[in-house]
């Protein structure tokens, strides 16, 4: 059956998993980790931070092609990469490093927009601490299961490897509570005027 996978394309693996075969994006993922991997790391070059990145970047790509958003277009792997890329980007703002980056081969990746990060000034860091107590707020209006999740991945900074394991539920799960737990945030902060980037 794995080599069945193998001789799919990316589109085909995709379209697998939109119709509910969790072993095309497992297939998927184990094609293009070692790339998306190693270009996060290479720039980061700390693994706890990688492995974070590596996570986010496959929860982003997961929540995509399940909200049905993602076009086929044969550039998969590009669309994969730039989302890491943004990822990095973030990543280096809020802990206020520059990186330094080695010379890469990929074409895609555009090195300029990697140096492109700001340190915050006093007034964002009083925002974002304002936002912090009110999306805890928000949080605990959440149901059980979905804020469990969302308080081990991002106070426990837990993978999603190990939230399945403490949850008793399958990875694909705890990522879907996790998409279900973005969307419902989105909607309280809407309900009660409030703004969050989410």
């Amino acid at each position: 059956m794995a080599n069945n996978l193998n001789s799919l394309s990316d589109n085909e693996l995709i379209l697998g998993y939109r119709n509910g075969d969790c072993a095309c994006f497992d297939a998927l993922l184990a094609r293009h980790q070692a790339k998306v991997y190693g270009y996060i790391f290479s720039v980061v070059k700390e693994k706890e931070a990688s492995d974070d990145i590596f996570q986010d970047t496959f929860f982003k790509v997961i929540t995509t092609i399940n909200a049905g958003i993602y076009k086929d277009e044969n550039k998969f792997i590009h669309w994969v990469m730039r989302i890491a890329h943004n990822l990095i980007v973030d990543y280096f703002r809020r802990n206020n490093k520059m990186p330094i980056v080695a010379n890469h081969a990929d074409n895609n990746t555009n090195v300029v927009d990697t140096l492109k990060v700001q340190g915050d000034n006093i007034e964002s860091e009083i925002i974002r601490r304002e936002n912090g107590k009110i999306i805890r707020k928000l949080i605990h209006m959440l149901p059980p299961e979905q804020r469990r999740v969302v308080i081990l991945r991002h106070y426990g900074r837990c993978d999603f490897k190990d939230i399945a394991a403490r949850t008793g539920v399958s990875i694909n799960t705890a990522l879907g509570r996790m998409r279900y737990a973005i969307l419902n945030l989105r909607r309280l902060a809407q309900e009660n005027d409030i703004y969050i980037e989410l």
